[in-house]
């Protein structure tokens, strides 16, 4: 029972920390960054912000271009750095800027290490979705549920991809959203994996008020000012009460599955890798911070976890023909 207590320790301070709204930053609020940034778009830009007066460096970079870089973006990147080193220079703390730490753009990326992580958890999930579909068959209970659980989760972690190579609202909110169909999917196949053995018409109520729940969420996230708050709640409610009913589930199960422990053990690590957003850092070589590691860190769990999936469906089907074979005898 130890080790479920310190799981529950865990969730209680990862609780208090998210309830933490942060509000502003100081290097974009800093009068420093908006005096450059006002005398870098005068001189340099047309009044819309988007072209350039002058043959500069910066509007010859096809990549830029190719990823709409504008003129004001460009005077905006500029200042960020004028602004760290005038911080550093004053001994203050490195500063964020709009939410984000100061990060070194490559090849026209904002968050380099953490589109590059994205795309390993990308390429982790669609190997083991083919491990997946290779190794279990399709008259398997569960198998339509986790196959789609994987389409979620690919499509979820190519807007991670997008949105950390390029910060704009639409790419913001498509990141945010799918982030959390993700949690959403993780408890709908918590709830549907406890109940499989009931009628199709309770899975099917069950399945179409998570969808009908998510098309609201987003919707109501689509209109008007983006709530951060509220996408937050939903998150940690949501992801909470999978992360807690998977728990539940393998230690009611651990005598008759031996291989529970496999989700126990990603569930747990999984929630402690959220550590890493309580203690945030300025990126190390202005590449690397907590929130690129974090994605680092859940690629290799995602093994894991498909490897409970696939065990999982096998003995549910092998459960399946025992059962019906034993009503043949009878």
């Amino acid at each position: 029972m130890i080790r479920y207590r310190v799981v529950a320790l865990v969730i209680i301070l990862l609780l208090i920390y998210f309830f933490r709204l942060i509000l502003a930053s100081g290097g974009d609020r800093s009068q420093f960054f908006q005096n450059c940034l006002k005398f870098c778009t005068l001189d340099n830009c047309t009044q819309s912000g988007v072209a350039y007066k002058r043959d500069l460096q910066w509007k010859h970079d096809p990549i830029n271009k190719l990823l709409l870089w504008t003129c004001y973006d460009e005077c905006g990147y500029d200042c960020m750095w004028k602004t760290t080193t005038a911080f550093h220079n004053r001994n203050w703390t490195t500063p964020q800027f709009y939410g984000k730490w100061p990060f070194v753009r490559l090849l026209g990326m904002q968050e380099p290490a953490s589109v590059l992580f994205s795309v390993a958890n990308f390429i982790t999930h669609y190997k083991m979705l083919q491990r997946f579909r290779r190794e279990v068959r399709s008259d398997s209970p569960m198998y339509g549920t986790w196959r789609a659980f994987s389409y979620i989760c690919l499509n979820a972690w190519v807007w991670s991809a997008i949105f950390h190579t390029r910060d704009f609202p639409v790419t913001e909110l498509l990141d945010y959203t799918f982030a959390y169909s993700m949690v959403l999917a993780s408890f709908h196949c918590m709830v549907l994996r406890m109940i499989h053995r009931m009628s199709v018409f309770v899975r099917g109520t069950f399945s179409f008020l998570c969808v009908l729940f998510f098309i609201n969420h987003f919707s109501y996230l689509s209109i008007g000012r983006f709530d951060y708050s509220y996408n937050m709640k939903a998150n940690i409610v949501t992801g909470m009460s999978g992360a807690l009913g998977w728990i539940l589930w393998c230690f009611l199960q651990r005598r008759k599955r031996r291989y529970v422990w496999k989700c126990f053990i990603f569930i747990v690590l999984a929630t402690s890798s959220l550590l890493l957003e309580i203690n945030d850092f300025p990126p190390i070589l202005w590449t690397l911070d907590a929130h690129s590691i974090w994605h680092l860190v859940t690629a290799p769990l995602t093994i894991l976890f498909y490897s409970f999936i696939i065990e999982d469906c096998k003995t549910l089907r092998k459960e399946l023909v025992d059962d019906e074979e034993s009503r043949k005898l009878l």
